[in-house]
Parts: C-alpha cells; sequence; structure tokens
C-alpha cells in the first residue's frame, strides 16, 4: 500500500512538473490595429497564446482574456517592465506597453506558477494573429 501511494505522489510531481513547464505552448504573433500591435490572451489554466511576438519599437497592447476565477491567475507579472495588473475574472484586461527592444521578456500570474513568454523582434512586418 505504501509503494502505491509513493508511485501516486512521484506521478502527480511529474504530471504537474511537466504541465507547468514542459508541455508545448501555443505562440502568436500580433496583429496590428490602429496602429497598435495587438494580442487576445485567453487565461484559463495558462496563457493561450504562451509566446506572443511583436515588433520592437512599436506600441503594444496584450488583452488578457480572463476566463476563470482561480487566485492563481488573478494577476499578470512581467518583471523587466516592472508591472504587475489585476485580472478581473471573465473580464478581459488591456494592457498597453510601450514600444520595447528586441529581448524576451518572461511573464508569470502573481503566484508564479503560470508562465508566457513575451518575445520582442526586430521585424518590422506585422501579420495577422495566428497560433503555431
Amino acid at each position: 500500500m505504501n509503494a502505491l501511494v509513493v508511485i501516486l505522489g512521484i506521478a502527480a510531481i511529474g504530471a504537474v512538473n511537466w504541465w507547468f513547464f514542459l508541455a508545448d505552448r501555443t505562440s502568436a504573433r500580433a496583429s496590428t490595429v490602429a496602429g497598435i500591435q495587438e494580442v487576445v490572451i485567453t487565461v484559463l489554466g495558462g496563457y493561450d497564446p504562451a509566446e506572443v511576438r511583436i515588433s520592437a519599437g512599436r506600441p503594444a497592447r496584450l488583452l488578457f482574456d480572463r476566463q476563470e476565477t482561480s487566485s492563481c491567475s488573478e494577476e499578470i507579472v512581467i518583471p523587466a517592465l516592472n508591472l504587475r495588473r489585476f485580472l478581473p475574472a471573465h473580464q478581459r484586461t488591456a494592457v498597453e506597453l510601450p514600444p520595447m527592444a528586441v529581448g524576451r521578456y518572461p511573464m508569470s500570474c502573481g503566484m508564479g506558477m503560470l508562465h508566457g513568454e513575451l518575445v520582442v523582434e526586430a521585424t518590422t512586418e506585422v501579420g495577422d494573429a495566428h497560433h503555431t
């Protein structure tokens, strides 16, 4: 019986680590709306897309569409921008970003359990949003 509990515990730990750190993540490039790069990020047990690509040197707007009430996802944090924003449940929250330098900017929930990344590229073309 004890061996079964240990095996189930190890499997649960592995599943949680896989979900939060190793599972495939979606990616999308922002589309341009009235001169501002914009992308909708669904918040439901994670971020979809988890990787958002925007062009450097242009303002951007991240629209977080939080579709749950989990306390873990009630904040979005982008440490490199010193940004922390509350995301009300079942609402869409706009996060305006200034023109940014090329780089990778990790983002997470307030608890650090949900992860995503903002990828700022040197490209000048911004097409329609798509998932890969």
